[in-house]
């Protein structure tokens, strides 16, 4: 555990200073990420929004608001599971992440995948399921979210197995209320899991 304090506290100090890409010029705050280090369910998202700049914390806007009631129906605790995004400094606007900002941070959420070592990784949205499918051999798998959301697809690697479960992005019952039951319906998977 003391390791793994240690290696996330070297990416925290390296994000603090990145300037790999132009993102950094406007933030307030990086959100490095946060959540149990020992954690078992990973969450990766897109990038931060207005309220996640305005703290450095990840989720804590409506979505936010939203993945904790689901992670509650589930009876997980937010602490248990570690939360982050591809990219750690807000896009301008929301606007969606470019490939060359993508690929200046993902190095980051790399190596913060290898310290916690999940067991399952749950991504959140169009962006962050694309990029972990591609991370882990599953790029002929690629479809919108709206086809592969809660579907369980297991990789292989040289030490263990790793479940990677794609999630609507939570912001998406902020906007149609109905999607609240697809996406609590779609965690329930982690339940069956019994992780």
């Amino acid at each position: 555990m003391e390791e793994r304090n240690k290696e996330l506290g070297k990416i925290k100090t390296e994000v603090l200073s990145c300037q790999k890409c132009l993102l950094y010029r406007n933030r307030t705050y990086p959100v490095i990420g946060e959540g149990s280090h020992c954690a078992k369910i990973f969450l990766c998202g897109e990038a931060p929004g207005f309220h996640e700049d305005k703290t450095g914390h990840p989720f804590c806007g409506a979505a936010g608001k939203v993945l904790d009631e689901l992670l509650d129906s589930i009876g997980i605790k937010r602490d248990e599971v570690y939360i982050c995004n591809i990219l750690k400094c807000r896009p301008p606007k929301n606007r969606e992440p470019k490939p060359e900002e993508i690929q200046a941070c993902a190095p980051f959420l790399e190596r913060q995948i290898k310290i916690i070592a999940p067991e399952v990784i749950c991504t959140l949205g169009n962006y962050s399921t694309a990029f972990i499918f591609e991370k882990y051999g599953l790029k002929n798998q690629i479809q919108g979210i709206s086809k592969v959301h809660g579907k369980v697809f297991e990789v292989k690697n040289l030490f263990r197995t790793i479940k990677i479960i794609p999630f609507y992005h939570p912001a998406v019952a902020t906007y149609n209320q109905n999607m609240k039951e697809v996406l609590k319906k779609d965690f329930k998977i982690l339940q069956r899991l019994k992780i």
